[in-house]
């Protein structure tokens, strides 16, 4: 690498940060873009992919066709790359690499959120299982087939790695997807992720709490008074109320949320850099190294936050609405990949030859891998045109 290949003019980065120039590189080596950072390439790749297009339609709770207002996996990966773009500049982090660990980290949801994760994982249980995270991975380093040179989107290390360890290190057998890739690409699993995946992982936190909050409110699974003695979100409600006496419900609605936002925020920075200050990090292999995470929450809020996920798995996850939309969506996904099995020439052709040849563990990873890809609209739109008569095929 040249010795200063890159014109840099961003923020000034803190001395843990994950510096651009200090990339381990990429699986497959290619010449620098002058006008870019490796990590704000590996974001610009992430946007342009056909996986990140497909989130638009991809249920993050509510399935599309039910409202045009209720967050997409789209909508809330924009959100969440929001949140951990503000928090890595004041921390002096390194904000595109935050923002596309944020953008890419549910690229390996299967249609109907986790409903259709439940059902793949189920049918997939002999062939290996099926886990998001892991097919994350598989669509960034396999499946995304644009460019001539390589498979995948080949990003960088420090993006691999942070999506392969953002819920920490890797205690356990890895699934094959990170094995393979780790045999190749050294992740070194056992240590924490970088500064900037452990804040995407926590903005994720922040997000789905902050906008599950706003969309069970919309949807009428619960409503504003029910949420008055619930932990972090009941206070910011009281002190709206305070603040500006009765107002409409949209508006009250929208002020919570984004004082909820700014508490968990505030919490968060404030927690962290006291963290930093004790581990005096002077280098993001620092930071890899240490006991436990850098980045989170204090102890208080992270119990709020506890309770507060609680109430919303009982009264929204759980909602009996939701529960008959999961049990539709499991058995559409279920229904597609045992007839995929059955009749591999049901699939189209792009698709055919594959899942023809090879033995059942690998069509089914081939079927796996077709269905984990289709949107909600174009898994329902599938399963009729396969077992509707009257729909043309």
């Amino acid at each position: 690498m040249p010795a200063d290949p890159f014109r840099y003019a961003g923020p000034l980065l803190a001395e843990y940060a994950s510096s651009p120039k200090e990339s381990r590189g990429r699986l497959h080596d290619e010449p620098d873009a002058m006008e870019r950072l490796p990590h704000q390439r590996d974001r610009d790749r992430i946007l342009h992919s056909g996986a990140f297009r497909k989130l638009k339609y991809k249920t993050q709770v509510f399935v599309y066709h039910e409202g045009d207002y209720y967050r997409t996996r789209l909508t809330h990966s924009l959100e969440v790359a929001q949140i951990a773009r503000s928090v890595s500049r004041s921390l002096g982090l390194n904000e595109d690499l935050a923002e596309a660990l944020a953008l890419a980290h549910d690229f390996g949801h299967t249609p109907f959120g986790h409903a259709g994760e439940d059902a793949l994982g189920a049918v997939m249980q002999p062939f290996g299982g099926f886990d998001h995270n892991d097919h994350t991975l598989r669509i960034l380093t396999r499946l995304e087939q644009r460019y001539a040179d390589f498979d995948g989107l080949n990003l960088t290390w420090e993006t691999l790695e942070g999506i392969a360890k953002h819920n920490g290190p890797v205690h356990i057998d890895p699934s094959a997807t990170v094995e393979a890739l780790n045999a190749r690409f050294d992740l070194e699993l056992r240590t924490y992720a970088s500064a900037e995946a452990q804040v995407a992982a926590i903005a994720d936190d922040i997000a789905y709490d902050a906008h599950d909050i706003d969309d069970g409110l919309r949807a009428g699974l619960f409503t504003v008074a029910t949420l008055a003695n619930v932990p972090l979100v009941g206070p910011v409600i009281e002190t709206v109320r305070r603040q500006h006496g009765v107002l409409e419900e949209g508006r009250m609605v929208h002020e919570t949320i984004r004082r909820l936002i700014n508490v968990m925020v505030t919490d968060l920075l404030d927690e962290t850099r006291g963290r930093i200050a004790a581990a005096a990090p002077t280098c993001a292999a620092d930071v890899r190294a240490w006991s436990g995470p850098l980045v989170g929450f204090g102890e208080v809020v992270r119990e709020q936050d506890a309770e507060l996920k609680s109430f919303l798995f009982t009264r929204m996850y759980r909602h009996y609405k939701l529960n008959r939309m999961a049990s539709k969506a499991r058995r559409v996904v279920t229904e597609l990949f045992e007839l995929f099995m059955a009749e591999p020439n049901c699939l189209p052709e792009t698709w055919q030859d594959a899942g023809r040849i090879g033995d059942e563990h690998s069509r089914a990873r081939l079927v796996a891998d077709y269905i984990a890809g289709m949107t909600d609209r174009y898994a329902v739109l599938e399963h009729k045109r396969l077992f509707d008569m009257d729909e043309k095929t």
